[in-house]
This record gives structure tokens, C-alpha cells and sequence, in this order.
């Protein structure tokens, strides 16, 4: 995250720019640093240009989403970790699509004749991206305090090991797909007279692929394909929220045809604490002490994260009384936030009065009723408290 870019200027834009130049400025990067362009280059430009394109793509996934962007431009990568790869409209399909089928797929239009642009066109087989998948994480609020690493079990699509992923135990049995010959897609006219149509759409026989096969795999039944149950060691960062989601790019399903993996999203379920209540960084206790207690001042023991902490009471304590522990409460995520990387535990006193006394009891306070002690200020307000609680609580 150290050396993650504002999306701003990886598009090469200002913050507040238009939907308009969102959308121009992400099809400048796209046609100069999609992977068609550079098929010629040395694998050091290769690898910089895909870096470069998957880049731009993710920042676009963001600031092109209304929802997304207003997170980003508050709270910056803290408001979208886990959410830029996940529902951003298959931006991160993008690496196994051609450049012309990119443009015309954001842009409409008929983008060709970008020969000049890129070493291939996308009219040729193509490679089909593994699906995406997620898996529900559970975490107390001790492992969320701390960050903690997870073992997790993953049922997912994989190369069939009978076949080698090709699909057919033997490679003579592939053959080039005669609907399309060869180029995965096939070519559809509609209309009448001169105003026939034209569309260009993935081939049904072969899925895209651009290929047949005439004696399928038992194993995989020809899809090159079988799915496969593995138990994957994953890292949770400290301070991450219920319904967040970690991307960990590569371990979803195996891509068809020589595409790319899917990606594999950790979607995090928090625990109920049995005694601490959550909002963001902050957590709240709440405490019920005797009227004898709140009278003459007492020590209570306050539950936290890392165990049971003192805090003293001053004589006269009212019910409503809030306590704040600094520190207390949980880190921002990947270290983000404003001010202190770590929330506060905020601790409210409710005060109990028994609702019968004994005759002796009794006798004793009413003693002391007309004392001055027991006298109310009829022009107290406590307006300070009111307000300190209505925020918190």
C-alpha cells in the first residue's frame, strides 16, 4: 500500500473532475498502455505496460463509480480497500480482453483500424479470465485489534490433471472450430436492404476459444477444467470492518484457453463481543453500579481488547457519566485515518437504585434526606453531559 498511487494521478486528472474526463482520461491510458500495443516489446516493457494498464484500470473501477469515488475523494484507499477489484463492473476482467473489444465495450462505437496501436487484433481465439470467487471469514474483535492470519478452505476450478487442461487426452483430438475458423468469433447481419447490420459476436461452438475437441476428457468432460478443494493461508489486517472484502489476485478460478486466474475475495464476518459493542474504530461499555458506589466513589474493572483494566470513580459519579479510554479502542485499516491510528473505549456509568429497602435501611436515609448533601440545585443543568452523551450513545 506504501507505494500505491492517487488515482488522480495515475489518470493524470484533478480531483473533481467530470464523469467526461474520467471516462477520456482512462481510454488515453487504455490505448497507450494496453497489453495489444506492446506484444512487440522487450518482457520488461511487457510487464511495465500491464502494470501500468491494470493501474489505470483499477483507478477508473473507482473513480468512475459515484459511490466509490465519494469514499475515495473522504476517506482515500481506507474507503475503498477491499471494494476496488469487487462489483466495480468487471473492470478486472479487462487483462484478457482485446483493445478493440475494451473500447468498444466502455465507449461504444466502432473502435477499429488500431493496427497501429497494437501488434494483434482482438478478432483472433480469445482467452477466457477465471471467474472471480469469495469466502466468508469469522473474526473476534481480539483478532480484528491485532490483525491475524487465517486458514481458509477454497473450492475452486483448476487444470484437470488427467488432461493437462487442454481438455482431451490427446492433442490430435483439438481441432479448429469450423464455425468460426479458428478466430472464436462469428459474424451476424441484420436488417434489409442497405440497412443491413453488422455485429461481431463470440462464437457459440467453441465459446471464443477458437477450438473443438473431439474425444473430451472423461475427467474434465472437455472443458480442460475440474474443481479442486485447497486450504489457503491468507493475512488479515488489523483493523478491517464487517462486509469488508481482501483481494488476493490470482486464486480464483483457473482461466479456459490460456486465460488468466480469477481472483479470490475474503469477505470478513465480525463476531458478536459478549461485552463490547463496535462502531469504526471506537468501542463502548456500558456499566451498572450501586447508588452507594456512585455516592461515595469506587474502582470498576473495564473489559478491553487486551484484558481487564481499572478505572476509578469519583465520589458523587452521576448516572449517564461518560469515561473515555484513549487508546482503547481499534486501529484504521493499513494504518489510514486522520489523527490517532487507534479509536477509544468509551465507558458509560448507569447508577442502580434498589427498588425496596428493609426497615432499617429505610430508617437510615431517611436521616439523611434533609441533610444538605441530599439537596437538589434546581438551577443545575447538565447540559454538558446531555450533549457529551448524545453523541456517544
Amino acid at each position: 500500500m506504501a507505494d500505491k498511487r492517487d488515482y488522480y494521478e495515475v489518470l493524470g486528472i484533478q480531483k473533481g473532475a467530470s464523469a467526461d474526463e474520467i471516462k477520456g482520461a482512462y481510454r488515453k491510458a487504455a490505448l497507450k498502455w494496453h497489453p495489444d500495443r506492446w506484444v512487440s516489446g522487450t518482457d520488461e516493457e511487457k510487464k511495465a505496460a500491464e502494470e501500468k494498464f491494470k493501474e489505470a484500470t483499477e483507478a477508473y473501477s473507482v473513480l468512475s463509480d459515484p459511490d466509490k469515488k465519494a469514499r475515495y475523494d473522504q476517506f482515500g484507499f481506507a474507503g475503498v480497500d477491499g471494494a476496488a477489484g469487487a462489483g466495480s463492473g468487471g473492470f478486472s476482467g479487462f487483462e484478457g480482453m482485446g483493445l478493440d473489444d475494451l473500447l468498444n465495450n466502455l465507449f461504444g462505437g466502432a473502435f477499429s483500424g488500431f493496427e497501429g496501436f497494437s501488434g494483434r487484433r482482438s478478432s483472433g481465439p480469445r482467452t477466457i479470465k477465471g471467474s472471480d470467487i469469495a469466502v466468508k471469514v469469522e473474526l473476534s474483535l481480539e483478532e480484528i485489534a491485532s490483525g491475524c492470519d487465517k486458514e481458509i478452505v477454497v473450492e475452486r476450478k483448476r487444470p484437470c490433471p488427467e488432461c493437462g487442461g487442454k481438455g482431451t487426452k490427446n492433442s490430435s483430438d483439438i481441432k479448429t472450430c469450423p464455425t468460426c475458423n479458428g478466430s472464436g468469433q462469428v459474424r451476424q447481419s441484420g436488417g434489409f436492404g442497405i440497412f443491413q447490420q453488422f455485429t461481431i459476436n463470440t462464437c457459440p461452438n467453441c465459446n471464443g476459444t477458437g477450438k473443438v475437441v473431439s474425444n473430451p476428457c472423461r475427467n474434465c468432460r472437455g472443458t480442460g477444467l475440474v474443481k479442486q478443494r485447497d486450504t489457503l493461508k491468507v493475512h488479515i489486517p488489523a483493523g478491517v470492518e464487517h462486509g469488508m472484502q481482501i483481494p488476493i489476485r490470482g486464486e480464483g478460478d483457473s482461466g479456459a484457453n490460456g486465460g488468466t486466474n480469477g481472483d479470490l475475495y475474503v469477505v470478513i464476518q465480525e463476531k458478536p463481543h459478549a461485552r463490547l459493542k463496535r462502531s469504526g474504530q471506537d468501542l463502548f461499555y456500558t456499566r451498572i453500579i450501586n447508588v452507594l458506589d456512585a455516592i461515595l466513589g469506587c474502582e470498576i474493572k473495564v473489559p478491553t481488547l487486551e484484558g481487564e483494566e481499572n478505572l476509578k470513580l469519583s465520589a458523587g459519579t452521576q448516572s449517564g457519566t461518560i469515561k473515555k479510554l484513549r487508546g482503547k479502542g481499534l486501529p484504521a485499516v493499513n494504518n489510514y485515518g486522520f489523527g490517532s491510528n487507534r479509536g477509544d473505549l468509551y465507558v458509560k456509568i448507569l447508577v442502580w437504585i434498589p427498588p425496596k429497602l428493609d426497615r432499617s435501611e429505610r430508617k437510615a436515609l431517611e436521616g439523611m434526606k434533609n441533610s444538605t448533601s441530599f439537596k437538589i440545585d434546581p438551577s443545575r443543568e447538565d447540559k454538558e453531559l446531555f450533549a457529551r452523551e448524545s453523541k456517544v450513545f
